[in-house]
């Protein structure tokens, strides 16, 4: 009988494989299209006009964000739109100028993404794609960028079984094809907002400002008056109005005179003179972060942007009224001014956003 417990415990464990051998094997759930509605947060902003045709869902920003990331979108694997468009820096490079899959460097500053549902007028510097979903798969194509086609691209994401099923999350049809993933990349981009600067947070009473930054925004909305010095400001308000410190305009900021031309601008869209140099005006948040600026990268220091406005205004055919207006006296601004002026703009800045793990990389 002294066997008589290990012939037991022998029987209870050949009883319990037959029942676990019996049990069905667990099937995982069936990949399906979701079109929960992801809650876009913006604060203050208004509200913004996003399109109709491509709601923003929890499974298609999702999708975007993996697209963004991915290096899957360039030749060779080897760089993805967020090489480009690093979130430290604001969603921008820092470099003057890109530098693409063949090691070749693009030829207008890369411009900041966030808050783009608050723009009407076009992307890119020269507005040359009217929805943000055309100017998604313009940079995977341009041979100075990443140098792909569409057509390599849709057959690598379908090698992939995550991708095949984040398309049929994110999309009904569930195809991987490039209208798609142009859809994906834009509620990615639109998902993207900064509402949570200094200055957000002194208008909402929640800090306040120093002597030095309260009186840079006073210079900052107060337009030029060359007639009283003692009660004219830098009028930057002009161009750079609203909560998003933008217009939604393409302008000639006076950068420089017709013969030095370089670049045409929005002029190459609307095959219009009157539109020479002209290119989009950039909003202002975050811009102590997405160094360098204008177009073409020429300034490396907001203290030399603010120079620019103040007595560097070069005169052209096609250069903004408002602005050229200010030449013969310049903006009249004292070192203190610009020191304020560039203090403000300091304000702009959005750690928040910054730091916005949802607008990280997902891998």
């Amino acid at each position: 009988m002294k066997y008589f417990p290990q012939l037991l415990l022998t029987l209870f464990s050949v009883v319990l494989w037959v029942g676990c051998a019996d049990e069905p094997e667990s099937i995982p759930d069936p990949v399906v299209f979701d079109d929960t509605p992801y809650n876009l947060e913006y604060g203050q902003l208004p509200i913004p006009d996003l399109p109709e045709d491509n709601p923003l869902t929890i499974e298609g920003v999702k999708l975007g964000r993996m697209l963004f990331y991915d290096p899957v979108l360039s030749e060779g694997n080897v760089q993805a739109c967020a090489d480009c468009h690093r979130l430290p820096d604001g969603l921008s490079d820092t470099a003057r100028f890109s530098v693409g899959v063949r090691g070749e460097t693009g030829e207008r500053q890369a411009m900041a993404i966030f808050n783009l549902g608050w723009h009407s007028n076009g992307f890119f510097w020269d507005g040359r794609a009217a929805q943000l979903r055309d100017q998604a798969l313009l940079p995977i194509q341009d041979p100075l960028e990443m140098d792909e086609s569409l057509e390599d691209v849709v057959a690598k994401l379908g090698e992939q079984s995550t991708y095949q099923d984040q398309f049929v999350r994110a999309f009904e049809d569930g195809e991987i094809n490039p209208e798609n993933i142009s859809l994906a990349l834009e509620q990615f981009m639109l998902s993207v907002v900064s509402y949570n600067s200094k200055y957000d947070r002194f208008l909402r009473g929640e800090v306040s400002l120093t002597e030095s930054e309260e009186r840079g925004r006073v210079l900052f909305e107060t337009e030029f008056n060359p007639g009283f010095p003692e009660l004219s400001g830098a009028d930057c308000q002009h161009c750079h109005g609203g909560i998003n410190f933008e217009n939604d305009q393409y302008m000639n900021n006076g950068l420089d005179i017709e013969a030095d031309f370089d670049d045409i601008g929005f002029e190459k869209v609307t095959k219009s003179p009157t539109d020479r140099a002209k290119f989009k005006v950039p909003s202002l948040r975050n811009i102590a972060v997405t160094p360098p600026y204008m177009h073409d990268g020429r300034f490396q220091t907001l203290e030399e942007v603010v120079d620019h406005y103040n007595t560097g205004i070069q005169e052209s055919s096609t250069v903004d009224p408002a602005i050229l207006m200010t030449k013969p006296s310049g903006l009249q601004l004292t070192e203190q001014d610009r020191t304020d002026l560039v203090n403000f703009l300091k304000t702009l800045t959005d750690p928040v956003f910054l730091e916005n793990t949802a607008y990280s990389s997902p891998f």
